[in-house]
C-alpha cells in the first residue's frame, strides 16, 4: 500500500514539472543581429519577412533584429558592443570591414562549423570574385550576402531623342565620352539642362575609383591587404580620366556628386548615365518613368568592376550554441532559393550560381534581364578596396580622390600624396 502511495506521488510530481516551461522543451536559442538598414529601398520589411519564416521552420531559434543605420554606423555600433561585453553574435557588415574586425579580434571564420560535405559544399558554392573580400589567411571569415557590382544604367528614351541607339549603352571609354557627349544638353545660355553621366563621389569614391581603375587594368591593393598601389601610372591614369569627364569633356558636373542624389537625378531625367550599385536596380525598376538599360562597365584596357556589399560576420563572443544557430540561420539565408529570393527583392546580385538555376530566379532574369548583367560582370570582376587600418586607410584615398575632383590637386599629387598616407599607416601590418 505503502508503495503504492510513494509511486503515484513520484508520478504527480514528474507529471507537473512536465508541465512546467524549460521542463517540457529546451528554451530557444536567442540571437542579435546587426542590420544596416540604410542600404536602400524597403529592406526592412524583407529582412523581417525571412527572420520570421525562418524562425516559423526552426522553433529553437530566436532573433532579434537590430537596424543599425549606415554601413558605418552598424560596424561602429558593432564594435563599441564588443568592446562592452555586448556584441551582437551575428551582423552583415561591408565585406570591406573583414581587415578591422579581424584585427579587433571580434570575429571568428566559419570554417570550424562546416563540418559535413553538406556544408563544405555550400561554402565553396559562392561566386569566387565574391569570395575574395570574405576570405584571408586560409579561413573565411565572411559570407557573401547582400554582394554587388557597379554597373551602367541608361535611360533609353533620351537615348532615342539623342539619335542614339537605345539598345547600346557605352562599350568603351571612347564611346562613353562621344556619347555622353550628345546626351548632353545646354539652354540658350549655356546652363546645363541634362547631363550625359553622373559618377557619384561624395561616399564610397574610392569604390567608384574602381571602376575606372580596374577596366585601366589597374589593382589598387593587395590580397594580404598590407600594401597599395595607388600611385601606379595606370592608377594616376583613371583618376586623371574621372577628372577630364567634368573638366575637358564636360560631360559630368563638376565637384563632388552625391551618392543618394545621382539615383534621383536619373529618375527624373536628370542625368542620362548614371555609374551606382546594382542594389539600385530594384528601385529604378519600381520608379522609373521611362525605359532603361543596365550595362557593365565600359572598357579601357579591359572589363570588369569590384564587387561590392556585405557579409555576414560571426562574433566570437557568441556561445557554442549560439555559433551552431548563427552557422544554421547563415546557411539558410544564402540557400540557393533565399538568395533567389532576396535577389529580385532586392536587386543584390545572387551570390551563388544554384541560386540562379532556381525556378524563381529564371523566370525572373526572363522578366527583368538587366539582372543577368551584375551576375556576367562577375567574370571580370576584382576584390573591393579592402586593408588593414581600412577606415583609415579608405578615407585617406577617398579624401585625395575629391580633392582632384575639385580640382584642388592633381591626379599624380593626390596619388601620391594617399600612398605615402597609406604606406605609413600599413607598415605594422607587413
Amino acid at each position: 500500500m505503502r508503495r503504492t502511495f510513494l509511486k503515484a506521488i513520484a508520478f504527480g510530481i514528474a507529471s507537473a514539472l512536465c508541465t512546467l516551461p524549460g521542463w517540457s522543451q529546451a528554451a530557444p536559442v536567442e540571437l542579435e543581429f546587426y542590420y544596416p538598414v540604410a542600404v536602400g529601398g524597403p529592406i526592412t520589411k524583407i529582412v523581417d519577412g525571412m527572420v520570421d519564416e525562418f524562425e516559423q521552420s526552426h522553433p529553437d531559434i530566436k532573433i532579434k533584429s537590430i537596424y543599425a543605420g549606415t554601413y558605418q554606423d552598424s560596424v561602429a555600433k558593432a564594435l563599441t558592443a564588443y568592446k562592452g561585453g555586448h556584441a551582437p553574435q551575428l551582423a552583415v557588415l561591408l565585406s570591406t570591414d573583414m581587415f578591422t574586425l579581424i584585427d579587433e579580434g571580434a570575429i571568428m571564420p566559419f570554417d570550424p562549423l562546416t563540418k559535413t560535405d553538406d556544408d563544405r559544399k555550400w561554402l565553396d558554392g559562392f561566386y569566387k570574385a565574391f569570395m575574395a573580400n570574405s576570405q584571408t589567411g586560409g579561413k573565411t571569415w565572411g559570407i557573401p550576402f547582400q554582394r554587388s557590382t557597379i554597373v551602367m544604367y541608361y535611360n533609353k528614351d533620351l537615348f532615342k531623342e539623342a539619335g542614339l541607339d537605345p539598345d547600346k549603352a557605352p562599350g568603351t571609354w571612347d564611346e562613353l565620352v562621344q556619347m555622353a557627349g550628345k546626351l548632353t544638353k545646354r539652354d540658350a545660355s549655356g546652363n546645363v539642362t541634362q547631363w550625359g553621366l553622373e559618377i557619384p563621389s561624395s561616399s564610397f569614391a574610392y569604390w567608384l575609383f574602381q571602376a575606372l581603375t580596374t577596366p585601366n587594368d589597374a589593382m589598387l591593393m593587395n590580397q594580404d591587404g598590407n600594401e597599395v598601389y595607388l600611385d601606379k601610372p595606370a592608377v594616376i591614369e583613371a583618376l586623371q580620366f574621372w577628372h577630364d569627364l567634368a573638366y575637358k569633356h564636360k560631360i559630368m558636373p563638376t565637384g563632388t556628386i552625391g551618392w543618394g542624389t545621382t539615383p534621383k537625378d536619373f529618375l527624373v531625367g536628370k542625368t542620362a548615365i548614371m555609374w551606382t550599385t546594382t542594389g539600385n536596380l530594384t528601385n529604378v525598376r519600381k520608379n522609373a518613368k521611362f525605359d532603361f538599360g543596365v550595362a557593365p562597365m565600359p572598357k579601357a584596357k579591359r572589363g570588369g568592376s569590384p564587387t561590392g556589399g556585405g557579409n555576414f560576420y560571426l562574433f566570437k563572443s557568441a556561445t557554442p550554441a549560439q555559433q551552431e544557430a548563427a552557422y544554421t540561420f547563415v546557411k539558410w539565408m544564402t540557400s540557393p532559393e533565399n538568395a533567389a529570393a532576396w535577389s529580385i527583392a532586392t536587386g543584390y546580385v545572387a551570390t551563388s550560381p544554384a541560386a540562379w538555376e532556381t525556378d524563381k530566379m529564371k523566370a525572373y532574369v526572363k522578366e527583368v534581364p538587366q539582372a543577368v548583367v551584375a551576375r556576367d560582370q562577375l567574370a571580370v570582376s576584382v576584390a573591393e578596396f579592402s586593408t588593414h587600418d581600412n577606415q583609415r586607410v579608405t578615407k585617406l584615398l577617398d579624401d585625395n580622390i575629391q580633392a582632384v575632383l575639385t580640382n584642388a590637386k592633381t591626379p599624380a599629387e593626390a596619388m601620391k600624396a594617399a600612398q605615402s598616407g597609406a604606406d605609413r599607416l600599413l607598415r605594422g601590418y607587413k
